[in-house]
């Protein structure tokens, strides 16, 4: 039984799968669902119950209106540039804007590039996958035509040159043969600059129950990096982006733990092919950025940097067994007295 505006506004979230629903009047339930969450669009409503076309087209009239509704026109995304995705919004969008670059940056750092079409394949993907409440859906749009005023010159000029595959401008037009739109999040690195120490202890341990979910669901994220994890106005925790996303299953689990001190050489797995994932390595990686919140991390999850999780979690998976997502708070349980009133995993103390 669900009572709270917040607990309802995650189960109406597009990191969960869309609630199909027959109905002649659907603009009616739509505009129910945004009485009960007015803070979610409308557009995102009309996805949510299934008729994704309608939602698309009322996300791009939100997006056009409000930037001459707020006299902003769309510039770079907070943080750094992605090296495979230019990210683009404005200040009081609630939306941010990819297009896939025709070839990455000199910060890619996965090898050979298999081209613009891949990395849609995987954003096309996550529209199926089970999301489990910690990845973003994405919505495409293809072939589509947006003004020129509605971008500031530097990232114009930029997303004709990086991706001239896919941008081309005719008069006061510009021409996408793809776009890839997002609910906005603020990625973790930045929202941890500004919190406070409260709120940076729950994203903390949120952030590694994201990743545990996208494990339980064999979604595994190759760049474990935390500027591509977002945190939400509710303070959850989710993947946003996908260009590194595989199989879990596929992936080689290794680890340099049992090095000797000093021991020179190459270790056996770096001859391997494929995608090898060493899970001692996710603390750094994750850029957690004091000693304190590094030392929640491994309490909250300190299994996840041993091989054993990640291959028990493979063997679960090949043997077809779902592990649990967390997914709504225990509070709602109505079989359960006294129940906690979150979505965290509490650490252990």
């Amino acid at each position: 039984m669900i009572l709270r505006e917040t607990t309802l506004r995650h189960i109406f979230s597009s990191t969960l799968a869309n609630q199909h629903v027959t109905v002649m009047r659907y603009h009616d339930l739509v505009e129910y669902l945004y009485r009960l969450m007015p803070v979610r669009p409308r557009g995102m409503h009309y996805s949510t119950i299934g008729y994704n076309h309608v939602g698309k087209l009322a996300v791009m009239e939100q997006i056009t209106t409000g930037l001459d509704d707020n006299n902003e026109a769309l510039d770079h995304a907070p943080g750094p540039p992605g090296s495979v995705a230019i990210g683009f919004t404005s200040p009081t969008m609630g939306y941010v804007l990819k297009i896939i670059r025709d070839k990455p940056t000199a910060q890619y750092k996965w090898g050979k590039f298999h081209g613009r079409e891949s990395v849609l394949d995987k954003y096309r993907g996550v529209h199926e996958k089970n999301r489990s409440g910690s990845m973003l859906d994405n919505i495409i749009y293809s072939n589509l035509w947006l003004p020129r005023k509605m971008f500031k010159t530097v990232l114009l000029n930029e997303i004709l040159s990086e991706a001239a595959g896919s941008v081309s401008l005719s008069g006061d037009e510009v021409f996408f043969s793809h776009l890839i739109v997002q609910r906005k999040l603020v990625p973790v690195p930045l929202y941890l600059q500004t919190c406070t120490r409260e709120e940076a202890e729950l994203v903390v341990i949120r952030l590694g129950q994201c990743i545990r979910n996208n494990a339980a669901t064999n979604v595994f994220n190759r760049d474990l990096d935390g500027r591509n994890y977002g945190v939400s106005s509710l303070r959850f925790v989710y993947l946003f982006d996908y260009d590194a996303v595989e199989v879990l299953t596929d992936v080689k689990v290794r680890t340099n733990t049992d090095l000797e001190d000093g021991e020179e050489g190459i270790p056996d797995w770096y001859f391997e092919d494929g995608i090898v994932f060493l899970p001692e390595e996710i603390e750094e990686h994750l850029r957690l950025p004091d000693k304190g919140l590094r030392r929640l991390f491994r309490e909250a999850h300190g299994e996840m940097l041993t091989v054993e999780y990640w291959t028990r979690m493979q063997r679960l998976l090949n043997e077809g067994y779902v592990p649990r997502v967390r997914t709504y708070p225990r509070a709602t349980q109505l079989t359960q007295e006294g129940a906690e009133a979150n979505l965290t995993l509490s650490p252990q103390r």
